[in-house]
């Protein structure tokens, strides 16, 4: 199964994001808190149910950050709106906009990924560049310094797919080694110590690594090639899945399975088989078990197996898509951020709207963005 990143792709053979050929139609939808015009709508209005930005249908994937956006489209252009007060637009200014406004003039952005108000970015050509917040050193440029337009780390061309959650950011090369740096108070980057770090440092020697979910709650979780599910960083509330509440600061195996497809930082996950699956922090029912209970290893999620991808809020809601295009959504739902037009919690997914269109979401804990 190939991970679908907005209109792009995981190759597990590749082990690299691809980006697609050919014609794509993609709209562009938002939902949530409408704060510094966060929503890219032009207004600062709070919405409970998607609304579409703009009328083009151009998009290629989209990254929710808090109360800001970024965004790419099929001709390679990075654009962004929001909030902007560390400069996280990328746009050489501090000006916060609320619709979308071009980062440069260059056509040749691949696939993006927010921490708290920083951003990072892949080009095509494999490199990296990153800019906003750097409080924990997360931009990865060797220092603290805050940027307000990309600025490139290091000089390699091999980088493929990033996360970032809080302060932290792992990402994979495309020869399959994982790295990771900024925030490490909890040993989420994963290299056995509690020391931060500002510019990338390898976890470990393997190179099987496929995919990454950083989660705001200070741990990581990961998946192999071989399907094998790993998790490091902060344990409490059973967020590790290793059937307790340690920390760890060195990658350990979730059960002995081989058949995880993809995770994210709420602990939910999908199987080769279609099967959804969460543990860990559920004091808003953003495991969708139908209940608020902590658990400290993988539970199923009903009993269907018709589960594509999934995607967390923050560490309050989760979403996920299903193989007919279907998305939905549960957990806390502060400014209607779970798309369903109200402000309610559920703690069992709910659908939302009836579009059988969507491809892909990002979200933070009070704004949500999707391509469908």
């Amino acid at each position: 199964m190939s991970y679908r990143y907005g209109a792009s792709y995981l190759d597990p053979g590749l082990n690299t994001l691809v980006a697609p050929t050919g014609s794509y139609q993609y709209n562009l939808f938002t939902w949530g808190s409408g704060l510094s015009g966060g929503l890219g709508l032009g207004n600062t209005t709070y919405y409970s149910s998607p609304k579409q930005v703009g009328s083009l249908t151009n998009w290629l994937n989209v990254t929710a950050g808090v109360y800001f956006g970024i965004a790419i489209k099929t001709d390679g252009t990075l654009w962004a709106w929001g909030q902007n007060s560390s400069g996280q637009l990328g746009l050489g200014t501090r000006t916060s906009y609320s619709s979308p406004k071009q980062v440069g003039a260059l056509t040749n952005w691949l696939n993006s990924a927010t921490t708290y108000s920083g951003v990072l970015a892949v080009k095509k050509d494999g490199t990296l560049w990153a800019w906003g917040n750097n409080q924990y050193g997360q931009l990865g440029l060797g220092n603290t310094t805050y940027y307000s337009s990309p600025k490139q780390v290091g000089s390699l061309t091999n980088w493929s797919f990033i996360a970032g959650g809080g302060g932290t950011v792992q990402a994979i090369k495309k020869d399959g080694t994982l790295w990771a740096w900024g925030n490490n108070v909890w040993g989420q980057i994963g290299i056995n110590n509690i020391v931060s770090y500002s510019s990338p440092k390898q976890v470990g020697a393997l190179t099987t690594w496929k995919y990454v979910a950083a989660s705001d709650l200070a741990f990581t979780l990961a998946v192999k090639t071989d399907g094998t599910l790993w998790s490091w960083g902060v344990g409490g509330n059973g967020t590790l899945g290793l059937g307790n509440t340690t920390n760890y600061s060195s990658p350990k195996q979730v059960g002995s399975l081989t058949n995880w497809s993809v995770v994210c930082g709420t602990g939910v996950a999908v199987k080769t088989d279609g099967t959804l699956w969460s543990w860990g922090y559920n004091n808003y029912g953003e495991l969708g078990l139908n209940n608020t209970t902590k658990y400290s290893s993988p539970v199923q999620v009903g009993a269907l197996t018709n589960w594509l991808s999934v995607s967390s809020g923050g560490y309050w809601n989760s979403f996920a898509i299903k193989t007919n295009g279907t998305l939905w959504s549960w957990g806390r739902n502060l400014a209607g951020a779970l798309g369903l037009n109200n402000i309610t919690s559920y703690s069992s997914p709910i659908q939302v709207g009836s579009s059988t269109t969507w491809k892909s979401i990002s979200a933070t804990t009070r704004v949500t963005m999707a391509l469908g």
